[in-house]
């Protein structure tokens, strides 16, 4: 019975293995490789756990005092003899993304570090079992026959580390400082003040009219712009693809030449086209009689025209996918549906319209996120006019997007530009995960 419990429990010495590899990579990164044998591996730890406290011991520090503080020393002048010198003090925006870096650069560190602990302790278990730890070029060739997939998505999540999730946490940081053009560093320090901004936002009326505005407008607007994208490609597809149509090749080739020209080109020219007083459009209407319509002027008739417009933009892509889909539906169903009589309307709206849009929805999902954040219609066919006098920096047109680029680019209302984009981006996020979780490709690796 002893001879068993020891044989489940293992003996004394095999234990040693795992847990003393795992205490010295604790105490230093690298040392637990090195002592289970693997000493190219155990050096090139050590350098990096070199570089990671040098890191933590040089930069941490100053790091975390820029993030706290913002910066402590003013830029101001100095009179030196008879002359004054500008002598230049912290700079608060640099000192928060130098911190952020840094702060990064030590989360990765850290991961690291628990991923070499680990390391260690498996390989301390091998040996603990009879086993023999790899060598570094067995370890190089298992790295490059079964991780290199690992390797190569390596590089897109350091740059969606740095270019995607930094951005977004200092937006976040920003929204919760005093940073405006009245404060605007290096001849200013910015400084905490917790959730003002927010408060603001719903707190002063000017504020909190125009976000409800903007946002109720932003909703109606990728509403409107999805489903007549949508709805209007899925018209064009099923005329297109009619029988007795002929030459179908050319109204595909037709229609999709708006998508074709640079959309920049196109919304310029549409401007120009709905022009109130020197647009053709409008000159038209003259030579037949009627009045000139205030195309980009009236709120109404602005809000409008941009539905048109993305409706023109956007109605080819929707109608050739649509036509793709249209020829995979089998026509079976078809002449089953024409044996019981049913009618046109029927066969579309019992057949054809649950085929396409069982195949389109998470795209139509999408294209509403996506028309949340259309900045380049908005932008450049209306500019967000007509101005309205009792919006903060909007106008009539304004989305979320394009009132914040305004606040940010124009106004320099950089802490609430912030609070924007943070409402921007939980409202795309939800919209984006919900959608992917809907994909078959999701719920099959789900199961």
């Amino acid at each position: 019975m002893q001879q068993l419990a020891m044989e489940r429990s293992g003996s004394p010495n095999t234990k040693r293995y795992s847990r003393t590899a795992a205490l010295l990579s604790v105490l230093a990164m690298g040392l637990g490789q090195l002592y289970n044998r693997q000493y190219m591996k155990g050096l090139l730890m050590l350098a990096f756990y070199g570089f990671g406290i040098y890191t933590a011991v040089t930069r941490l520090p100053h790091a975390l005092w820029g993030i706290v503080t913002l910066g402590e020393t003013e830029t101001k002048l100095r009179k030196v003899g008879k002359l004054y010198k500008q002598v230049m003090g912290d700079h608060s925006i640099f000192l928060l993304i130098e911190g952020l870096i840094t702060v990064f650069i030590m989360i990765v560190f850290v991961w690291l570090y628990v991923i070499a602990v680990k390391d260690a302790y498996h390989t301390g278990k091998l040996r603990e079992e009879g086993g023999k730890p790899n060598t570094f070029r067995q370890t190089m060739s298992y790295v490059a026959s079964y991780r290199f997939p690992h390797i190569v998505l390596t590089i897109p999540m350091i740059g969606v580390f740095f270019f995607t999730v930094m951005p977004i946490v200092f937006m976040i940081l920003v929204a919760f400082t005093n940073f405006t053009r009245e404060n605007m560093p290096p001849a200013h320090l910015i400084d905490w003040h917790g959730f003002e901004t927010f408060r603001d936002i719903f707190r002063i009326k000017a504020w909190s009219h125009t976000f409800y505005s903007v946002t109720l407008w932003t909703f109606v607007w990728a509403v409107l712009a999805t489903l007549t994208g949508y709805f209007g490609g899925f018209a064009v597809a099923l005329l297109v693809q009619q029988k007795g149509i002929r030459f179908k090749s050319f109204w595909r080739t037709l229609f999709i030449l708006p998508f074709a020209i640079p959309m920049f080109v196109s919304t310029l020219i549409l401007r120009n086209i709905f022009n109130g007083q020197f647009g053709p459009l409008n000159q038209y209407l003259s030579l037949l009689g009627f009045d000139k319509m205030p195309w980009l002027t009236d709120p109404m008739w602005a809000k409008f025209t941009l539905v048109l417009a993305n409706f023109w933009l956007t109605f080819p892509v929707s109608m050739l996918m649509i036509i793709g889909i249209l020829t995979t539906i089998p026509k079976d169903m078809y002449e089953a549906a024409d044996i019981d009589g049913a009618s046109a309307f029927q066969k579309i709206a019992l057949i054809t319209f649950p085929s396409v849009m069982h195949a389109m929805a998470p795209l139509v999902i999408m294209q509403f996120v996506g028309n949340i954040n259309n900045f380049n219609i908005v932008y450049l066919l209306t500019n967000g006019k007509p101005v309205n006098g009792d919006f903060q920096f909007a106008g009539d047109t304004d989305i979320l997007i394009t009132w914040l680029f305004k606040l940010s680019m124009e106004q320099g209302q950089y802490n609430f530009a912030s609070v924007i984009g943070i409402f921007i981006f939980i409202v795309l996020s939800v919209f984006a995960i919900w959608n992917v979780r809907r994909t078959k490709a999701f719920k099959e690796e789900d199961a």
